[in-house]
C-alpha cells in the first residue's frame, strides 16, 4: 500500500544531515546555504525541487553547467544575484531563469545583500549527467545510483 502524501509548509522539510556533497576545500564555500530537498521528501523520481536559502554572502553552488539535466530557479524572497557566464542580474521575488542542459552556460546565485534570500531550484533527474565547474579544479559525474562522484578535472579523486 502506498503512503498518501500530506501537505506541509516547505520550511518544515528538514535539511539533509550532510550539507553538501562537494569535497574539501569546496564544501566550505556553501556554508551559508540551506537546501531543503522537497522532491526527495515526497519521493519524486522524475525531477527534483529544492527550497534553498542563502545567508548574506553565501553562494548557491560553484559556477557550473550540466550536460544532461535542465535547471530552473524561481526567487521567493530577498535579492540574490544571478551570475550567468560573465553577466550579473539582480533578482527579486517572482523572478525566474532556466538553464537547458548541454549548452555550456555557466550559472550560480550569490547573495550580496544583507538579508536572507530564498528560491526554488527545480531540475530533472536525467541519468548520466556530468557537471563542469569551469572556474574550479572540479568535475562531477552522476553514478548509476544517482549519487555524485567528484574528481579533479583530470579525473584524479579528491582525498
Amino acid at each position: 500500500m502506498n503512503k498518501q502524501p500530506k501537505p506541509l509548509p516547505a520550511r518544515n522539510v528538514p535539511p539533509p544531515d550532510q550539507k553538501t556533497s562537494y569535497p574539501a576545500p569546496f564544501d566550505r564555500l556553501v556554508a551559508g546555504r540551506c537546501k531543503r530537498k522537497l522532491g526527495d521528501h515526497f519521493g519524486l523520481s522524475n525531477f527534483g525541487i529544492n527550497l534553498t536559502s542563502l545567508e548574506p554572502g553565501a553562494i548557491s553552488a560553484l559556477a557550473h553547467h550540466h550536460s544532461r539535466q535542465d535547471e530552473f530557479v524561481y526567487v521567493l524572497e530577498g535579492a540574490p544575484t544571478l551570475i550567468v557566464c560573465d553577466k550579473e542580474y539582480l533578482l527579486s521575488p517572482g523572478d525566474c531563469c532556466g538553464f537547458a542542459a548541454g549548452k555550456n552556460i555557466t550559472a550560480q546565485l550569490v547573495n550580496h545583500s544583507s538579508r536572507t534570500a530564498s528560491f526554488l531550484e527545480i531540475g530533472d533527474r536525467s541519468a548520466g549527467d556530468e557537471v563542469v565547474y569551469p572556474h574550479d579544479d572540479l568535475k562531477a559525474v552522476q553514478l548509476a545510483n544517482g549519487c555524485w562522484r567528484f574528481t579533479h578535472r583530470n579525473g584524479a579523486p579528491y582525498d
